[in-house]
């Protein structure tokens, strides 16, 4: 059996990197649209530029690994095969961005909250553990 080609909404990868930007637009989901539809801010048209500068260095042979706090940034199919520091409030988490995440925000893919894990109560915790025994 061949491997399976990853396709958009009908779309190879190859023609989306080819398409225009409002074609890549008309493609999204609504709430991908209406952001889009509206203008990209400074701030991610920067992210943008700094991801051209990116796709020059790396033809050059250098990694690169892009940071950014642009959380509400649309996964475009410029952006895939690229590493990118995404900031979750502590850390820049690393993440290449692969075909299947065109169209999710950044911040989705960067996980803000941990999973609480709770220890065994200590000493003194509650009424009862007063009179256990202390080793």
């Amino acid at each position: 059996m061949s491997k399976k080609v990853f396709t958009y909404r009908g779309h190879t990868l190859d023609e989306l990197q080819k398409m225009s930007m409002d074609d890549i637009i008309k493609l999204l989901p609504a709430r991908q649209r209406r952001s889009l539809l509206r203008g990209l801010p400074p701030r991610q048209k920067k992210l943008l530029e700094n991801i051209r500068k990116a796709r020059r260095a790396v033809k050059k042979g250098k990694k690169v690994i892009i940071r950014t706090h642009n959380r509400d940034m649309v996964v475009l199919p410029e952006l895939v095969g690229f590493t990118i520091g995404i900031y979750n409030g502590i850390t820049f988490i690393e993440v290449t961005i692969r075909p299947e995440m065109i169209g999710k925000y950044l911040g989705e893919l960067a996980p803000t909250c941990k999973r609480v894990n709770h220890g065994n109560p200590g000493v003194g915790a509650t009424k009862s553990s007063q009179f256990v025994p202390l080793k």
